[in-house]
Order: C-alpha cells, then structure tokens, then sequence
C-alpha cells in the first residue's frame, strides 16, 4: 500500500488510502469491475503496469481482502476476483470518472455509467439522509465523532 501508515491521523478516508491511494490501484480495480479482468496477463497487457508492481498491488489487495484468488478455466492461471469489499468501491469509481470527465478530460466522457436492467445513466451524488435533498458541496459540514476527539488529540501530541 502507501508504504507509511497515517499513525497519527482518526479518518477513514487515510485508512481507505493505505489500501487503494497508490497509483494503478483503482485502475485495477476499475478494470476488474467494468471490464470483468480476471488475470495478471490482462490486467498486465490492458494497463502496461510492471510486473512487479502488478505483482505487489493484487497480492495486497488479497491480503486486504478486495480480490480473492480463484483457480482459473483448467487451473492453469490464478483468477483474481473482487470480493463484496472490492465492489462495495463501486461509487469511488465512479465519482473519480465523474470528476475527471468534467475537470481533467477536455475531449469528453470516454466512458459512461449505464443501469444494466433500464439502460438509464448511473450518476453518484450527494444525498442528505434527513431531507432527501442534493447538498452542494459547500453546504457539507464534517463533524468529528465524540469518541475520536480525545484520540486525535493523543495522537497530534505524539507527534
């Protein structure tokens, strides 16, 4: 993963990184989930990643348990197949390629989300539990949960 562990910090989302920050991470994953990649060759061939860092990235998502490896088609090849940790990154995916089609790709959407069973546009936004609403994101507040307060402050003083 990231190599260093944010030892100090008391947020899932430093945790979420030590598992899918590092580069070509959520490509394999991407590729694994829109695209049904199974094997090392392909994912290999489809992203020109180095072996060894291939390599290292699904043996830590195993570990972490995203990808589960399966015996491939007369067990010639390991398979490595997403797990429901693995897929349950669905909405990462595509909030990254919804902002990247609208602020790093000039040329447009290359790839779109569709529903399988309507064929309707699959799009990720914010959604208030309270009031139904569609919140901007200047109107998102984040509240430190009480129990980590105190453990946040022993970690910054640790530093």
């Amino acid at each position: 993963m990231l190599g260093r562990l944010y030892a100090n910090e008391v947020c899932s989302a430093a945790r979420t990184l030590e598992v899918v920050g590092e580069r070509w991470s959520l490509l394999i994953i991407r590729n694994a989930m829109f695209f049904g990649m199974t094997r090392f060759t392909d994912f290999q061939r489809d992203l020109g990643v180095a072996t060894n860092i291939l390599a290292k990235r699904l043996s830590e998502f195993v570990e972490a348990g995203v990808f589960e490896t399966r015996p491939g088609a007369g067990g010639a090849h390991v398979e490595y197949v997403l797990t429901e940790k693995g897929r349950q990154l669905q909405p990462v995916i595509i909030a990254l390629t919804e902002w990247g089609d609208r602020w790093a790709n000039p040329e447009g959407q290359p790839v779109t989300f569709e529903h399988e069973g309507c064929g309707g546009h699959v799009s990720l936004q914010a959604g208030c539990a309270g009031c139904g609403g569609s919140p901007a994101p200047s109107d998102v507040a984040a509240r430190v949960d009480s129990r980590f307060i105190a453990l946040r402050e022993q970690r910054r003083q640790r530093r």
